[in-house]
């Protein structure tokens, strides 16, 4: 919160700035296809073909995670989004004319996942990832939507913004745009390789990972000088990690099969999905092929190492560290070992583990309070669960077990306090 009264009065100027640009610039628009275009896009709606690429596409977009509702029909909308500003329902994308996309032409389609622009042209909130999907090709924009329209129509009226003033006001987006929005089509790397290329339009457009593997600051901007370099996930209290292999990356030493392995299954050597990854890969990753999968590894691969983090006090455990230790022999050693090795493709492990030592500890805590539920996938039907331990273990328990995880064998991590524990302990799950 404290955060957001910094930024309130460079929000006022935003908002002053926004009506301003909208006043002499305009609304803005994409141009308009051609009339022969058009025949064209209307023909490749009925082309079964293109409707079966469109379903892989939007599985890969994990369009479904967002714009169903829990218990709800599928692209039907209606789930809350929530950020720091408000919660923002994902609307129906349902071929509904009333209440879905029933009457939007490929134009409107492409206007809003390419410029973030609704069918009249309004602008839309960027916690639709218009910043990512900007990337997306033409041919598979129009793959997505022949999808879309081939589904069920659902009516379900859409709902209005949560958001308070000046979040609220539509045109103030005008110049957050201008700060973190470059609209445009992912262009290939002709010096890199096609396998390359693919995965970093997949990492970068479809899979939109930069939306959540990235900080933002105080007005919801992904800071685009720090790419896929981890951060917390906006008012969801999980935190989303470093994702280069190099040395200082979240995933430094991991291989390419420990990324697909993550991917397919939802477990691999070096740890397993959990929290919102989780459900990444339940309802997309799992679904994509080997080859896309291997182009996303390959692209990892790439990113670069990271600087060292700036030095820091000397390493010291926290007082509670016997006390944790003792509550780790009893709850954890049995299934993590007695080291923090973990058993093969069944626990994983925690010594070395990146999501036991990220920055903020957000992971771990919310695991023991919640427990660990790696996704039921078809490589790995059966998954082994960790149980949660919110009510069997105090605030000062739970703060004292992590401490000791994130500061025993070769981890060396900061110890987490009882006062956050209590935080994590009463956000919301979804």
């Amino acid at each position: 919160m404290s955060r957001l009264r910094r930024g309130w009065w460079w929000l006022v100027l935003l908002l002053l700035v926004g009506v301003l640009a909208w006043v002499f610039v305009g609304g803005g628009h994409v141009a308009p296809s051609s009339p022969a275009q058009r025949d064209a896009d209307t023909a490749a709606l009925h082309d079964p073909a293109i409707i079966a690429r469109g379903e892989y596409l939007a599985t890969a977009g994990d369009c479904a995670a967002c714009h169903t509702a829990r218990d709800g029909q599928r692209y039907a909308g209606g789930r809350a989004l929530a950020t720091p500003f408000g919660d923002v329902p994902a609307p129906n994308i349902t071929p509904d004319p009333e209440t879905g996309i029933g009457q939007w032409s490929f134009d409107d389609f492409w206007r809003a996942l390419h410029d973030g622009r609704g069918r009249h042209g309004q602008l839309l909130y960027p916690v639709f990832s218009y910043t990512s999907f900007t990337k997306v090709t033409r041919d598979d924009a129009l793959a997505i939507f022949a999808y879309l329209k081939s589904l069920p129509a659902v009516h379900r009226p859409n709902s209005e913004p949560g958001l308070d003033f000046p979040y609220n006001v539509r045109k103030s987006l005008l110049a957050w745009r201008a700060l973190y929005f470059k609209p445009g089509v992912f262009q290939p790397d002709p010096a890199k390789s096609p396998e390359w290329n693919r995965g970093a339009y997949l990492v970068q457009g479809l899979g939109h990972c930069n939306e959540c593997h990235t900080t933002r600051d105080s007005l919801g901007g992904i800071e685009q000088d720090r790419h896929l370099t981890g951060g917390q996930i906006p008012a969801m209290n999980w935190y989303a990690p470093d994702l280069s292999t190099q040395a200082g990356g979240g995933l430094a030493g991991w291989s390419a099969p420990d990324i697909v392995d993550l991917l397919k299954t939802g477990q691999s050597s070096k740890g397993a999905a959990f929290g919102p990854m989780a459900d990444v890969v339940r309802l997309s990753t799992q679904h994509m092929t080997d080859a896309d999968l291997q182009s996303i590894a390959v692209y990892l691969q790439s990113l670069p190492p990271r600087a060292p983090a700036v030095a820091a006090a000397p390493f010291k455990r926290a007082a509670s560290h016997e006390q944790g230790g003792k509550l780790y022999a009893q709850r954890c050693a049995d299934c993590h070992g007695d080291n923090g090795q973990g058993v093969a493709g069944i626990y994983p492990p925690l010594d070395g583990n990146t999501s036991v030592t990220e920055p903020t500890g957000i992971n771990a805590t919310r695991s023991v309070l919640l427990g660990g539920f790696a996704p039921v996938t078809a490589g790995n039907p059966q998954p082994y669960s960790m149980p949660p331990f919110a009510q069997q273990l105090s605030d000062e328990d739970v703060a004292a077990v992590v401490s000791y995880i994130r500061q025993s064998w070769s981890n060396q991590a900061g110890a987490v306090q009882a006062a956050d524990v209590s935080t994590y302990r009463h956000t919301p799950i979804d």
